[in-house]
């Protein structure tokens, strides 16, 4: 491993591994180093923020500000990562400080959080000043639904040095008593990026005014993501039906992510296979699938397979309505191989999806196309992918129904 790391220097992943765990540590090391210098941070919050889920309904709430003045926008604008390695995020997220304070979910009326609101509600970021009661330190660096954030403390002080820059639409939906799912959808519709619009669902800046809650981070971006995605769905419903079979490639990272849109009215599946050294399959000798569907009723309950549901569901969702026109069956697979060994956030997924529906599909006439071709880009192939998927065994046993059905009546 030694003489690798001597060979690669963090540029070339000779330990096959989709980041560097040596930048990664030597970065730790560096922030924790740089907060024992000072218990005061002073820089330009992108804006970033973080509610925490844990002790609820007493939440952690915090500001996110680095040791940096400027544009730093791009610390926690998940669309605009598509194109940067994964330690270049790390690096972005690592270097964010978060100063807050545990307060009550259901009364947002706190001044710190008031002062918070004005900064999140900023389209550009804002100078501020946070006064640590000790050293901030890294409590959590990664999770499975909200990007990683850097070193965290209790602040005693949270000073506002720059004019929050808000733009007129954004102050009038906060000021209107508008229901957060209206909220979001007209921000939504208006352009405005999904994680902005998850942010302002945090921090209790949407909803009917005497409802507005505090919402923990990792609780807003499912909610978002779920909201805009119903209501794309509804949309796609009156759209005609697709008459051929597509299927996207895209390759990434340690990650192949596929789907497959077939004929039909809109039903959708997420389906994850872990392999073993992969980070939900770390100690695994044998390749996980995980899943969830559903048809053209929707869903009753929370899909087991997590936030990454509705995620990939918002991006294939743009897709139908806003470049093909067209609803379909949404088959969405994903192999995360041995290497893959960090949780970042359901972001990946969303964006990895967006950015695999701007490639060119590959033109099928037939099912059996399709699993063709699913024999010769995935690593399980056809055969195991039909196995685990609800919809592609529906979709063969329908097939091979309309099939009998047609001899019959000869």
């Amino acid at each position: 491993m030694t003489s690798l790391c001597v060979l690669c220097r963090g540029s070339k992943h000779l330990c096959g591994r989709s980041y560097c765990p040596a930048l990664l540590r030597s970065f730790e090391r560096f922030v924790k180093i740089q907060a024992s210098v000072s218990q005061t941070v002073f820089g330009s919050s992108p804006p970033a923020v973080f509610v925490g889920w844990s002790r609820y309904p007493r939440v952690f709430v915090s500001i996110g500000v680095p040791n940096v003045v400027g544009d730093t926008r791009i610390m926690d604008l998940p669309e605009s990562w598509i194109n940067l390695s994964l330690d270049q995020v790390l690096l972005y997220r690592l270097s964010l400080f978060f100063g807050g304070k545990r307060v009550s979910s259901v009364d947002p009326r706190d001044p710190f959080v008031g002062r918070l609101r004005e900064v999140v509600m900023s389209w550009k970021p804002v100078d501020v000043e946070v006064r640590f009661e000790k050293r901030p330190r890294i409590k959590h660096v990664v999770g499975d639904v909200e990007p990683p954030m850097g070193p965290r403390g209790l602040v005693n002080e949270f000073r506002i040095a720059s004019e929050p820059k808000i733009p007129r639409t954004i102050e009038r939906i906060v000021e209107d008593d508008l229901s957060a799912r209206d909220a979001a959808i007209e921000l939504y519709l208006r352009g405005v990026p999904v994680s902005y619009i998850q942010k302002l669902f945090s921090v209790a800046c949407l909803g009917k005014k005497n409802r507005r809650r505090l919402v923990p981070t990792r609780w807003s971006i499912t909610a978002v993501d779920k909201i805009l995605s119903d209501y794309l769905v509804s949309r796609i419903k009156h759209l005609p039906k697709l008459d051929t079979y597509l299927v996207f490639i895209h390759r990434v990272e340690k990650n192949l992510f596929v789907a497959i849109l077939l004929p039909g009215a809109w039903s959708f599946e997420w389906m994850e296979a872990w392999f073993p050294g992969s980070i939900w399959n770390l100690y695994g000798s044998e390749v996980v699938i995980e899943g969830d569907h559903e048809f053209y009723g929707g869903r009753d309950e929370y899909p087991s397979i997590g936030g990454c549901y509705y995620a990939s569901r918002l991006a294939v969702a743009e897709y139908l309505l806003n470049v093909l026109r067209r609803q379909a069956t949404a088959i969405l697979l994903r192999e995360i191989y041995q290497g893959f060994d960090i949780a970042i956030g359901v972001w990946y997924v969303r964006e990895n999806v967006r950015e695999m529906f701007r490639k060119s599909p590959i033109k099928c006439s037939t099912l059996k196309e399709v699993l063709e071709v699913l024999d010769r880009e995935t690593v399980l192939g056809a055969r195991r992918w039909v196995k685990a998927s609800k919809l592609l065994s529906y979709a063969i046993n329908v097939r091979k129904l309309d099939a009998f059905s047609r001899l019959a009546q000869q």
